[in-house]
């Protein structure tokens, strides 16, 4: 992992992409929120919406990148930086990978289904043909809350 740069210059990006996983949270989502940035501007941010959409690929890291590659009419975003609360799951781990995606700043580490710092370590494999700077543990303890509180109501 990289040393994290000046918090100024993350920690509002980092409060919208948790306003996002809120939402998620309301909407009866896992609490996943992801914002996507190039030069200082956010090009886009959601929520999960894989139960809204019925759709599994809906992740909020996948909805981000669709919209900005939208609005750039590129592929490819090697500008960019992707912060999200939740360490990227193989799927979204590749789908930066594809989108070059220049640095992802993540929150809360994801023992089980992660795959930048747990599982199958995506960035590391050989098959990867692009892995960003990685930064993690921006907002760690408000990414945990959030996910927790959310599962422990879900139990009860």
């Amino acid at each position: 992992m990289s040393q994290l740069p000046p918090k100024n210059t993350y920690s509002s990006f980092m409060s919208i992409a948790l306003e996002e996983a809120q939402k998620a949270a309301e909407r009866g989502e896992v609490p996943v929120g992801a914002v996507l940035v190039q030069d200082g501007v956010v090009l886009a941010q959601a929520g999960n919406r894989t139960l809204e959409l019925n759709d599994p690929t809906a992740h909020a890291e996948v909805l981000v990148i669709r919209e900005a590659c939208q609005q750039i009419s590129s592929q490819r975003l090697p500008n960019a930086d992707l912060y999200v609360t939740l360490e990227p799951c193989p799927m979204c781990a590749a789908a930066i990978s594809f989108a070059r995606i220049k640095r992802l700043y993540y929150g809360a580490q994801d023992a089980k289904g992660g795959a930048v710092e747990s599982g199958t370590c995506f960035f590391e494999q050989p098959t990867c043909h692009h892995a960003p700077e990685v930064y993690s543990g921006l907002s760690e303890r408000a990414s945990k809350d959030l996910l927790q509180k959310f599962f422990q109501s879900r139990r009860s």
